[in-house]
């Protein structure tokens, strides 16, 4: 299967689960009933809105990210302009999070508006090769377009968690007697099941453009292994140096950032390291098969 094709069916799968995103939040207001229905029809509207003109900021924000100021990182900025040549989109706005843990992510809701954030953990602890790899990750999924649907996806998910947290509060501690046992009963569903199914939602999307990035990734670079010592480097350092983010938007993060003990395990948005890399040495390793992959991304470009 040809890359144009493998990144159109990833778009139409992943915008598939955002509607599914957007149908759970109509479908807690219909389980609690009454005019609520109607309220989280409007409210799945807004958040659909907000998403595509503000997913960055939100997702930027809530990172703690600050602009890169000019004179800061200049061999950043120039990593960064030669990779989005490579991948013939724009020179993305360049963001600092001042954390110890390496990591990066992308947003924006097209490659025009797009923002690549970095962790000063990353441009410290990582070797050159190893962050130009990290940042040619990041632009694969400016050029593949899926940055919008994510940060969207991301934005929709952190509602659903903090609809479940009010309404786990109006269940403790509410005193309508109007409700009856139908709409209590949705209101403990939507507590339980909402925040979960939106992270199996996120999940979803959030795998499948892992691995296209990756895979895109190793088509700007020429090669995969970088990539993949830059993967395995990731995953000992954010293990021992977890970071403190909103659970809806670690999905951005090239690598997970959150917590690996207890139950986060089971609902990690992130496809398993082992299997990422895996995938990108085996580039390196099929000539043949890259050649026709590199064939492919140019036909597509």
């Amino acid at each position: 299967m040809s890359i144009a094709t493998v990144n159109l069916t990833t778009r139409l799968r992943t915008w598939a689960l955002v509607a599914g995103l957007t149908a759970l939040l109509i479908v807690i207001g219909a389980a609690i009933g009454g005019g609520f229905l109607y309220l989280f029809v409007g409210l799945a509207v807004a958040m659909n809105v907000v998403g595509y003109w503000f997913s960055d900021r939100i997702a930027l924000r809530a990172s703690r990210a600050r602009p890169l100021p000019e004179h800061e990182a200049p061999e950043l900025r120039g990593l960064v302009a030669e990779l989005a040549v490579r991948a013939n989109v724009p020179m993305p706005r360049l963001y600092v999070i001042d954390e110890e843990q390496p990591n990066a992510f992308a947003t924006g809701r097209n490659p025009a508006h797009s923002a690549v954030a970095v962790t000063t953990g990353l441009l410290a602890g990582l070797p050159r090769d190893q962050v130009r790899a990290v940042i040619a990750h990041e632009l694969a999924h400016v050029r593949n377009r899926d940055i919008l649907v994510s940060s969207i996806a991301a934005v929709i998910a952190a509602a659903i968690a903090a609809i479940a947290n009010v309404l786990q509060l109006s269940f403790l501690f509410g005193d309508d007697e109007d409700s009856g046992p139908l709409g209590w009963l949705g209101t403990l569903a939507a507590i339980i099941v909402a925040p979960i199914a939106a992270t199996l939602l996120q999940l979803g999307v959030s795998r499948q453009r892992e691995f296209l990035a990756d895979t895109t990734a190793a088509r700007l670079l020429g090669e995969g292994d970088t990539l993949a010592d830059a993967l395995e480097t990731l995953e000992r350092r954010t293990a021992a140096r977890p970071l403190a983010v909103n659970p809806a938007i670690a999905s951005l993060y090239i690598a997970n950032p959150l917590s690996r003990h207890g139950m986060s395990t089971l609902f990690s948005t992130h496809p398993p390291i082992g299997e990422r890399v895996r995938r990108l040495r085996s580039y390196d390793a099929r000539p043949a098969a890259r050649t026709a992959l590199d064939a492919d991304y140019s036909a597509a470009r």
